[in-house]
């Protein structure tokens, strides 16, 4: 459905460092750079990218959205999130654990990016 999610940064670097740390616990490699001002994170299902602002305001985050992340296991998604939290993140929501709900049984982990934009690494249970 998506071709790609475009995230803004304030400190390009520091979100570099970030991204690179949390998306390599999920087997992505690290993020290329484009034009000096963006870094790309390319798989064969998607692309993910963090940039300055084009128009030269400042990077803000969306209230009320989150970006997910698959991962293949519930050690995957702790490694995620202690990633992101050794590298500027800011864990939130409950701490990583399985959640129930109507979609079935979900190990899921929470944490804020150096700007503020909710992420979420997510394993679901096979049925």
């Amino acid at each position: 459905m998506f071709s790609h999610v475009m995230v803004g940064a304030k400190d390009l670097e520091a979100s570099r460092k970030f991204y690179d740390a949390i998306l390599g616990t999920l087997g992505v490699g690290p993020g290329v750079l484009n034009r000096d001002i963006r870094y790309f994170y390319r798989t064969p299902t998607g692309n993910f990218g963090v940039t300055l602002p084009l128009d030269g305001q400042a990077a803000t985050h969306a209230n009320g959205g989150t970006i997910g992340f698959a991962a293949k296991s519930a050690e995957q998604v702790d490694a995620f999130h202690a990633a992101g939290v050794a590298n500027g993140g800011v864990t939130c929501e409950d701490p990583p654990g399985y959640r129930e709900g109507p979609a079935g049984r979900m190990y899921l982990a929470y944490l804020r990016d150096p700007i503020g934009n909710k992420l979420c690494a997510m394993f679901r249970e096979p049925k």
